[in-house]
């Protein structure tokens, strides 16, 4: 009984990395700038880098708020990026999918969460 449980969480895991893998492919690069900052401007993100869950607000003039730091935001050509602080800039490409928002580096998905309108925790 045991043996086919972990038979069956194994089988889920491998369907669910292919579909991952296969949306990436599919959707990496598809969005441009301006369809990336229409679909964050204003809106809060919720979710997780790896595995470090934060949540953060992008607002329409380009600054991130989080709790206890900010910084800016901004996109380039089909990314989106980051900097905090006196820290490096760094891109991703983005995958929007509703209010799901994934977040891809050099193919791999890197973090997700979900998109949620205007800045709910008050940042």
């Amino acid at each position: 009984m045991i043996y086919k449980r972990t038979m069956m969480l194994q089988a889920k895991s491998i369907v669910t990395a292919a579909v991952l893998l296969a949306s990436t492919n599919a959707f990496s690069g598809s969005l441009s700038g301006a369809d990336i900052a229409k679909a964050v401007s204003d809106r809060t993100y919720q979710g997780s880098m790896t595995d470090n869950a934060f949540a953060e607000y992008y607002s329409p003039d380009g600054m991130i708020r989080g709790k206890g730091y900010t910084g800016k935001w901004r996109t380039e050509d089909d990314t989106m990026c980051f900097q905090y602080g006196d820290g490096e800039e760094k891109c991703w490409n983005v995958i929007v999918n509703g209010p799901a928002l994934t977040l891809v580096k050099d193919g791999v998905v890197d973090g997700s969460g979900m998109l949620v309108d205007g800045n709910p925790h008050s940042f």
